[in-house]
């Protein structure tokens, strides 16, 4: 039995001041003041014109991954790099905010493709740092750890000392038990930043909604046993319990089996992957790592896998990598699950 991602199926600036320009009646005042001040007969010089007024909820300051950064207003040429952070603007309606992307990982989601592909795509993987100066943004969003890698020249350093912010995904601030609620404050922190808590506040609500009616289906039947399988042939690549996908999982009526792994992700012998008879496999994808249709066969031809129950029955359902991550996906996958393991309760 292959389970498909139903939902999946069908689902689819600022750092740079603003130029001040003096004019030429600007020009003219000046002297004028300055004559005044030295004893000119010229009449009191008249009072300079207010200032702007602030933004309606700026300045905001946010606190993220260790840097503290203060945004006068919302940023207007932004970066993304990494599906998800993509996603949750366009999600948030701020593709006009948008002046590239990179490293796209799976098929975008059906509703978000027209709105996506209207963004510039900068590199297939993580582009240089050159390339993304080259679009003048005033914020860079970056998915995963790797979207600042210091050794390629993107460290966050680098940005900050080019006049440029920068964001990172929570679930790269350190290793902690990612949930469903760093989902949700991600949604918020974005909308903060671009003056669009409304917005934010209401995706958030509508993911909170898809994900308590799933969890609230499957509630009370027996939890699943599930294995991850991300990549690897001689060790298993899994997600373990600090995983969003632990959470995921969970929330869909499962277990992760490698709940024990004191990682986001790890590696564990086959030996251990028979010893705790899984019934489900969950298999990751994503582009660079194999075809699910690879990875299921070669689960399927290890004599040593053939008496694993998953492997036994067939029973696999294919998450997306970008489902399991803090972004618009994660939410969707627990209905999807919930479907995969627990079929003769949720419809």
């Amino acid at each position: 039995m292959y389970y498909g991602m139903s939902r999946f199926a069908q689902f689819p600036t600022s750092r740079r001041p603003r130029a001040l320009r003096a004019t030429a009646a600007g020009a003219v005042l000046s002297a004028v003041l300055l004559t005044a001040g030295c004893g000119s007969s010229f009449g009191t010089a008249r009072d300079p014109e207010p200032a702007a007024a602030p933004l309606e909820g700026f300045p905001v300051t946010i606190e993220n991954c260790g840097v503290r950064t203060t945004y006068d207003e919302p940023p207007t040429r932004v970066v993304t790099i990494h599906q998800h952070p993509a996603e949750l603007m366009l999600s948030l309606g701020l593709k006009t905010r948008m002046v590239g992307t990179a490293f796209p990982d799976s098929a975008v989601l059906p509703e978000l493709r027209k709105d996506y592909e209207a963004v510039p795509e900068l590199a297939e993987k993580e582009p240089s740092f050159e390339t993304v100066l080259d679009a003048e943004p005033d914020l860079v969003y970056g998915g995963y750890g790797s979207a600042f890698d210091e050794k390629a020249g993107r460290s966050r350093k680098a940005f900050s000392d080019a006049g440029i912010h920068t964001y990172l995904n929570r679930e790269y601030c350190g290793k902690k038990q990612v949930t469903m609620k760093d989902t949700y404050e991600e949604i918020r922190t974005i909308g903060r930043i671009f003056g669009v808590s409304e917005r934010a506040e209401r995706l958030v609500s509508d993911l909170e909604g898809d994900v308590g009616e799933a969890a609230s289906a499957v509630e009370g039947e027996a939890k699943v046993p599930v294995f991850v399988y991300d990549s690897g042939d001689k060790s298993a690549f899994t997600a373990g319990g600090k995983s969003l996908g632990t959470e995921l999982i969970g929330l869909a009526g499962g277990k992760n089996v490698f709940a024990d792994l004191d990682d986001v992700f790890g590696d564990v012998s086959w030996e251990q992957v028979v010893d705790r008879k899984p019934e489900v496999i969950a298999i990751y994808d994503y582009a660079g790592a194999g075809s699910v249709e690879q990875k299921k066969e070669f689960l399927l031809s290890q004599p040593a896998l053939a008496d694993v129950p998953a492997v036994r029955n067939e029973r696999f359902v294919v998450l997306p990598l970008t489902a399991t991550l803090v972004g618009v996906r994660s939410a969707y996958a627990v209905r999807d699950l919930a479907g995969a393991l627990h079929p003769g309760s949720f419809r």
